[in-house]
């Protein structure tokens, strides 16, 4: 591993109005004195534009430190203008597609970004060389593995979503750009993420969105189903580690490395269900508890996902531990100060 120093950088990073792209852009420069960052996103409709912008504005305030770029990630003539008018040091590409049930119905937007788009990304990172190119993958690779905690070093070979078999793809990819060109590489599968300001289309967000109209929330599997919720802040302070530390090359010489990113402590999804009824009631956001309806198992779905972050503490010292409770906390008192004001 070679360890790269952010001061006097440029770092690009993709779906900067996203959740996790927002959150870690601040996060970069509020912990450096000089680093620059280019932020890129092409705004989809996916979920509430006004929460996309409601991050960029956060961002808008650090001035010359932070230029935002849209643009989507698959227009090669749009992305290579970005890589020969600056001097990009390390690339986090979090620009994709997301969401398992919505991959069934529009299959063409996962192949157009999650796949072209980050096609797009490997060959301007082979042609403008950079020092670190960091992707989000998903837990959703493991699709139905039995075998928990879930291990980087498990067979991922059975998708059972269109999303996931695009995540799995971007680490092919990823692996073969590394040992062909010697692109630094390392792909980050992240466990649920949740937190203030997050994505709409979270059963978190949904759930507290149905509660406040009254409205009943569909619980799937009957409600026997376990997640590994992992909250923003440790989510980013991951991010930030791996970006730091190039991965060695593995024994093939590629410098290539995949890592888990979760809370290592699956919460079952009817306690994840009463917590977040607690925190809304304790803000004042609802003031009955929730109606349920509970439902059997949907396409794409899995019973279970447990990250092993053993190799994340052996090479950063580093795992998430916020728990459910605190980071539930957090996003229902900001709910309350967004959607209340």
């Amino acid at each position: 591993m070679s360890v790269i120093d952010l001061e006097n950088k440029t770092v690009l990073v993709t779906g900067a109005a996203g959740f996790i792209g927002s959150f870690l852009s601040k996060r970069i420069i509020e912990s450096t004195k000089s680093c620059h960052i280019i932020g890129l996103d092409c705004i989809t409709d996916y979920y509430d534009v006004s929460l996309k912008e409601e991050r960029l504005d956060m961002l808008a305030k650090f001035g010359n430190r932070f230029t935002f770029i849209k643009a989507d990630i698959s227009d090669k003539n749009a992305m290579e203008k970005i890589f020969t008018e600056n001097k990009i040091s390390v690339v986090v590409n979090l620009a994709a597609q997301a969401g398992v049930r919505y991959s069934i119905d529009n299959p063409d937007a996962y192949i157009h970004s999650n796949m072209l788009g980050f096609y797009t990304i490997l060959e301007l990172c082979r042609h403008y060389p950079v020092e670190h190119l960091v992707y989000a993958s998903s837990s959703s690779v493991y699709g139905t593995n039995k075998k928990v905690p879930y291990s980087t070093e498990d067979k991922v070979d059975n998708p059972v979503s269109l999303y996931a078999a695009t995540k799995k793809s971007n680490e092919l990819f990823a692996h073969a750009y590394a040992k062909l060109y010697k692109i630094p590489c390392t792909g980050l599968r992240f466990f649920t993420v949740y937190g203030p300001m997050g994505r709409p289309d979270m059963a978190y967000f949904k759930f507290t969105n149905k509660l406040v109209k009254g409205e009943p929330i569909q619980i799937y599997n009957m409600g026997d189903m376990k997640r590994d919720f992992t909250y923003i802040d440790d989510i980013v302070t991951g991010i930030m580690n791996v970006m730091k530390k190039t991965p060695e090359e593995t024994e093939d010489g590629a410098p290539y490395k995949v890592y888990n990113i979760g809370n290592n402590s699956p919460e079952s999804l009817m306690y994840f269900v009463e917590t977040l009824e607690s925190c809304l009631l304790k803000e004042g956001i609802i003031t009955g508890p929730a109606k349920k309806e509970l439902l059997p198992m949907q396409p794409g779905d899995v019973y279970q996902t447990y990250a092993d972050v053993s190799d994340l503490q052996k090479d950063f010292g580093f795992k998430p531990a916020t728990p459910l409770a605190e980071g539930l906390a957090r996003f229902a008192a900001w709910y309350k100060g967004y959607y209340r004001k």
